[in-house]
């Protein structure tokens, strides 16, 4: 039933917006539901086709959908945009190689729940408004190109390190999507990038991941290692460079300056970290067994890797530090 004072265009844009940051939401931008152009299409097929997805298949399908985003939804003529601060602070020293550490945005609950319940919600505000909008939300679960979106809806820039950073706040922050079938005002302006001739987050990777500007390779990278290789054993030279990461890696984050000097901690308190961990204890994650594993990180992003993965990243991480107090030792 269509509302006898329905809203303009503008009016429910603005409502969207300002519901939108009421909702957690610390930034909002949205475009048009268009395919990617030529450029942006063929930089993610370079990246494929060096093989940087190591053995991520499923970056490789659906490559169609990836670049065009409304065919997610039939119908889909909006993309709005969001970012939600997940960063809290380390309760050890982040430089430490030998003390164990799980990657921020998995120490509370999965984001996947969070985001995409909080689009919902937006979703079902506006549909009071105009009962007739039909939408999706989507947060890292679908064939969808989050971060150039984000540019584009001038959410922030490219870091050097391959993850977004929004002006005057930095880089802890999840993505999300919503879908609509409705004409909205879109944003026009993007963001400049304000990395300059800053290389810390470059410099600063154990393993030489950031290859060049913008571009990781997921075959040297530490998050990729611990979290989504499937394989028995991680290899030596992933190993020797763990510093004691054992799910995910925040090192590039971690030196930015722009997260050094803008960055605050989140105020969802589903992101704030379980108490298992605030600081990984060796003995503690090594005694969990499946039941237990199962509790403690229920609805966690940790629970992808599974208690046999979680225990040969621990394995490799204890292996490296003695490669790291041995240099010279032969494997």
């Amino acid at each position: 039933m269509i509302p006898s004072n329905p809203m303009n265009k503008t009016q429910l844009t603005a409502l969207l917006r300002q519901t939108a940051l009421e909702l957690g939401f610390a930034k909002v931008g949205i475009v048009a539901a268009e395919p990617f152009l030529f450029g942006e299409g063929e930089r993610l097929k370079a990246w494929l086709s060096l093989g940087y997805q190591a053995e991520m298949a499923w970056m490789v399908t659906h490559l169609e959908k990836r670049l065009d985003p409304a065919s997610l939804m039939e119908g889909t003529k909006s993309i709005v945009c969001v970012a939600m601060n997940y960063y809290t602070p380390d309760e050890y020293d982040a430089t430490d190689p030998v003390a164990l550490k799980i990657a921020k945005y998995a120490r509370g609950t999965d984001y996947h729940y969070v985001v995409k319940d909080r689009l919902k919600e937006l979703l079902a505000c506006l549909q009071t408004v105009a009962p007739g909008v039909q939408g999706r939300a989507l947060t890292d679960s679908a064939p969808i190109m989050e971060k150039p979106l984000a540019i584009k809806a001038g959410l922030g820039w490219m870091g050097k390190n391959g993850n977004l950073i929004l002006p005057g706040m930095g880089s802890w922050f999840f993505l999300g999507e919503l879908l609509l079938d409705v004409e909205l005002d879109y944003d026009a302006s993007t963001v400049p990038n304000h990395c300059g001739n800053c290389r810390r987050c470059i410099d600063a990777c154990p393993t030489d991941a950031i290859v060049e500007n913008g571009v990781v390779d997921a075959n040297r990278c530490l998050s990729y290692w611990t979290i989504e290789y499937k394989g028995e054993t991680l290899p030596e030279e992933i190993s020797r460079h763990q510093n004691g990461w054992i799910f995910g890696c925040d090192i590039c984050q971690d030196v930015c300056p722009w997260n050094i000097r803008f960055a605050k901690p989140t105020q969802e308190p589903a992101f704030q970290p379980r108490s298992i961990n605030r600081k990984p204890d060796t003995e503690e994650l090594i005694a969990l067994d499946e039941d237990a594993f199962r509790e403690h990180y229920r609805k966690s992003p940790v629970k992808r890797t599974k208690l046999h993965g979680l225990r040969r990243n621990i394995q490799s991480a204890l292996t490296g530090r003695e490669w790291a107090g041995n240099p010279d030792q032969e494997s």
